[in-house]
């Protein structure tokens, strides 16, 4: 029978954090310690990989595959890992227990991490942390990211080290959940509506356009556009239009001369006053107050 064991495998990385200084940093400081890491680890080719927690884990597990593959059982439930694949276990009182695939053992990339607030993160990404294994496209950023977290954490636990380690944390979360998947998902075309149509905007940010004229270009209807552009986008169409302008107007300032009545005319406004308190509402200050406030001074020659 083959012999199951936690870790030892030989070119193995793993750190885990004491406890008591764990606390007391999150005692210290809960702003900086919203989730932070408890233990990370690398397992390259990990045959004989095994690891059972009867009363779960009160952390959420990433597990990361880069080659083989592994297993992970939630109560009644058999999830299969493979390479390029990605999971993210959330905290759980139920049993659980995983391993490597004794013909084709996985090697994984692991991170432990939790948080008083663990419950309302999981809850508010629930839409990406899926019941299911996701398949990524293959990023030596993502390994470069964990390895910033183990290294910072293997120089030592000052508080430097850990909030650099933590705040990574995010950063690899966001290349895991929001990378293109490698599989068509049914959002991607309705997806590329609103990319397209904010390149279209970018394009077009001297000239005025309508809702009409993007739904159109969708071939969609204008409120089912509207609605589609604002779910991807947090904002409606045209706000989200105005918004590049203002982006843009903030650059004309910044870098040339031209008066505020100019500005307006070379962003589609015909109407300088109109396009002043627009700015101010977008921008918390009048185009003049944003233009005297970046001012750079002139560096005097000695």
């Amino acid at each position: 029978m083959e012999r199951k064991i936690q870790k030892g495998f030989q070119g193995e990385k793993i750190i885990s954090l004491p406890k008591q200084l764990l606390a007391d940093y999150h005692g210290k400081f809960p702003s900086l310690f919203h989730l932070y890491i408890t233990h990370i680890g690398y397992f390259p080719n990990a045959r004989s990989h095994f690891r059972e927690r009867p009363s779960g884990c009160s952390d959420n597990i990433i597990f990361y595959c880069t080659q083989g593959v592994g297993w992970i059982i939630l109560g009644e439930r058999k999830i299969i890992l493979e390479a390029n694949q990605f999971y993210i276990l959330q905290a759980t009182k139920s049993y659980i227990c995983y391993g490597a695939d004794s013909l084709s053992p996985w090697t994984i990339y692991w991170v432990h991490y939790k948080g008083e607030e663990l419950s309302d993160f999981n809850a508010a990404l629930k839409f990406k942390l899926s019941g299911e294994p996701r398949t990524i496209p293959y990023d030596p950023l993502l390994v470069s990211s964990w390895e910033h977290m183990y290294n910072c954490l293997e120089l030592g636990y000052s508080m430097d080290n850990l909030c650099n380690a933590n705040f990574s944390l995010f950063q690899f979360l966001a290349k895991l959940l929001f990378n293109n998947p490698v599989k068509p998902n049914p959002e991607d075309s309705q997806q590329h509506f609103s990319e397209e149509s904010i390149r279209y905007m970018k394009d077009n940010i001297y000239k005025r356009i309508t809702v009409e004229e993007l739904a159109k270009r969708a071939f969609l209807s204008n409120s089912y556009f509207s609605n589609l552009f604002r779910s991807h986008t947090g904002m409606p169409p045209m706000d989200y239009f105005i918004h590049l302008k203002m982006q843009k107007a903030c650059q004309l300032l910044f870098l040339n001369q031209n008066t505020i009545k100019e500005i307006a005319v070379i962003l589609g406004y015909t109407d300088p006053f109109y396009f002043s308190r627009l700015f101010k509402r977008y921008m918390g200050s009048s185009p003049l107050q944003y233009r005297n406030n970046t001012k750079i001074m002139p560096v005097l020659e000695p």
